[in-house]
């Protein structure tokens, strides 16, 4: 593009772009290509650097969306790019430098120009843009082909097929970064796209056949975590007579210069994002949660999330059910490493999260590992540090650990689990504790952290229903654990005070004064009341399956016994409170009759001695508490703007203007 030019402030002057878009037809077969696409300089190393370029590129784009129509040049570079393709295989054998940085370099060119029009116009003009020719007689055969899905199925093609080396990093990378632009329309609608050119393309026709093929490849781009190459792994002209002025713009991989900035997210802090060791991994997780939302077409399902739902493990000799034609297999041990290593990221806790709940074979495999700490312990960080986290990553955080506490093996396995040392856990020092009883901390710290900040019904909600799950289950807790567990109680029980205080008074004061609207205290004390039954539903569930292994629940209950006196005769916890009353009142009757001042240690003695003495038939049996994850109806209208969102956080080498993006809010808290 000229070697006299190599600042992004130089772009729109640059001779070799001003070429192409104006208004001069170039033949696919000129000179000029080789020189447009020898192009090199430093790759942009932050968002604002991508955003300069962005504006120094614009009035270039624009000028190409107002000449194209007569000259064909998008078409004519587009076929350039796919001739290339053609050799592509073979140049990365033949170790090709040259041949490989060009056709890196007409793809980057192709995916800015594509962000553009994308932005700029609606789906149908940008169709058409893929169809105009040049008007002088002679240089394109008119043959029928659709272009724009010739250019997806090339690109899936090069993301499968073309073998992962130093040299062909880049276009790897290049590529999956493209077909995340094609798919980027989305951004620029306030509703969810149900009938795009998106679901034209991927979902029938050519690109069809590739969906189990690009599905394996991603998961395996984010298996492999591939680090781009070192810095000077491929040597290419920095300066010619031919070249000199975009080199880099997404191969920040040649130069190690990669970043990863952060512009807002979906009406709620993003968290700070982590310098990126693979941007390949990066971009291919974010292409595949972005195909595996798509919504389903009006006569077929989403392929890609067939895909996903139906992947076996490679040791599965079963054979594959006809009924889909997208099933692979793949290595579940390496696909858990990696989810196990990666949960720092949102886009990780998504991916666990879709698996878990939509592929049987893969939750399956991960209950009956007996390793499930290395699963367990990044979710619960993720739990701990709520308040570093966005509101999503917290809530597919807390799904995940429902989603898990659906299996009793789980919630045995749990128990038996023993770590030393949790250094991530501030509020006291565990030196040694059940995985169990951590989990349980975790969970009950971030109902507390939602009592007090946020407020939201629908993660108390899950946070009891986790519990609720491992109830019956709970073995040897920690006396943390269980003094936590009464602790919660306490505050909910103050809270239910303090409420049912207002209402009183708001009652007196409307006898006074039938002017002033009421704060709704009812519907306050209804929502309390549901939260303490849940709470003395999982104490009694716990009481009732496993009294004998959890002394330390019972020393914490009789610490606080107090604080159940209230709820003994209200007509909402009579029922449930009969089992508590009977355990507090059988073993305060022990102690008594053991004398005063008695040691902790002693009071545990009793208790464990007791135990073997109280008969079981006296406690009261309800129904066992199980709590199943239910996706909620049209999971689009929050999964499709929170990928979304990832995708515009996160994407390596790709910037939006904030003003242009309809789908969701921009910088909101």
């Amino acid at each position: 593009m000229g070697s006299n030019s190599s600042r992004i402030g130089d772009l729109p002057k640059n001779e070799y772009l001003k070429k192409l878009s104006g208004t001069e037809s170039i033949s696919e077969n000129d000179p000029f290509w080789n020189q447009l696409l020898s192009f090199s300089f430093p790759a942009p190393t932050s968002s604002t650097e991508l955003k300069l370029l962005e504006e120094a590129t614009i009035s270039v784009c624009r000028s190409l969306v107002e000449n194209n129509p007569r000259t064909g040049n998008l078409g004519a570079l587009i076929k350039v790019f796919l001739s290339r393709t053609k050799e592509l295989k073979l140049s990365a054998e033949c170790q090709n430098h040259i041949f490989i940085w060009q056709t890196h370099n007409a793809l980057f060119i192709i995916c800015c120009l594509l962000k553009v029009f994308i932005c700029e116009m609606p789906e149908e003009e940008l169709q058409l843009h893929f169809t105009y020719e040049e008007k002088s007689p002679g240089s394109y055969s008119s043959d029928s082909e659709d272009l724009l899905e010739e250019l997806l199925c090339c690109l899936m093609q090069l993301i499968t097929d073309i073998p992962l080396l130093d040299i062909t990093y880049e276009i790897s990378v290049e590529a999956v970064s493209t077909m995340v632009v094609f798919l980027s329309c989305q951004l620029f609608h306030k509703e969810v796209l149900r009938q795009s050119i998106s679901h034209k393309y991927l979902m029938r026709g050519r690109c069809l056949p590739y969906t189990s093929k690009l599905v394996k490849t991603l998961l395996y781009n984010f298996i492999r975590q591939e680090k781009p190459p070192p810095p000077g792994a491929h040597v290419l002209p920095q300066q010619s007579d031919s070249g000199g002025l975009l080199y880099g713009l997404a191969s920040g991989v040649a130069t190690g210069l990669w970043t990863v900035f952060t512009l807002g997210g979906v009406g709620s802090k993003a968290a700070a994002a982590p310098e990126l060791s693979s941007p390949l991994a990066n971009q291919s997780l974010l292409l595949l949660l972005v195909l595996a939302n798509l919504t389903d077409a009006a006569d077929a399902p989403n392929p890609y999330r067939q895909a996903i739902m139906s992947f076996k493990n490679t040791q599965d000799s079963s054979p594959f059910p006809s009924s889909n034609p997208h099933a692979f297999q793949i290595n579940f041990n390496s696909l858990y490493m990696a989810l196990c290593e990666q949960q720092t990221s949102d886009q990780a806790t998504l991916l666990l999260y879709t698996l878990l709940h939509q592929n049987s074979n893969i939750r399956t495999y991960m209950l009956a590992r007996t390793d499930v700490e290395n699963l367990v312990l990044p979710i619960l960080e993720i739990l701990y540090h709520v308040e570093e986290r966005n509101s999503h990553h917290v809530y597919m955080a807390l799904i995940i650990l429902l989603i898990l506490t659906e299996d009793d093996g789980f919630n045995r396995s749990i128990h038996e689990v023993m770590l030393k040392n949790i250094t991530w856990y501030s509020e006291r020092v565990l030196t040694e504790i059940s995985l169990g009883s951590l989990l349980i901390l975790v969970v009950i710290r971030t109902i507390q952290y939602n009592m007090t900040r946020t407020r939201d019904k629908y993660l108390h909600t899950n946070c009891l229903a986790a519990l609720a799950n491992m109830s019956a289950q709970f073995r040897s807790l920690h006396q943390y654990a269980a003094q936590r567990i009464i602790s919660l109680f306490s505050l909910l029980s103050k809270k239910h005070n303090k409420v049912l205080e207002q209402a009183t008074q708001s009652l007196r004061g409307s006898l006074s004064s039938s002017d002033v609207p009421l704060p709704d205290y009812a519907q306050d004390l209804n929502v309390i009341e549901e939260v303490i039954r849940m709470m003395l539903e999982i104490i009694n569930s716990c009481l009732t399956n496993s009294l004998h292994h959890n002394p330390n629940l019972v020393y914490a209950l009789l610490y606080k016994r107090d604080l159940f006196e209230q709820f003994r005769t209200h007509p909402s916890f009579q029922d449930i409170m009969q089992n508590i009353d009977l355990v507090i009142t059988f073993f305060s009757s022990r102690l008594l009759q053991a004398g005063a001042e008695l040691s902790v240690e002693r009071v545990l003695e009793i208790i464990k001695q007791g135990v073997v003495a109280l008969p079981k038939d006296r406690l009261k049996k309800f129904p066992e508490l199980k709590f199943k994850y239910v996706e909620e109806e049209q999971p689009e209208e929050f999964f499709i703007p929170y990928v979304w969102s990832l995708v515009y956080n996160s994407a390596v080498g790709l910037y939006w203007n904030p003003q242009d993006i309809q789908l969701f809010t921009m910088d909101s808290d």
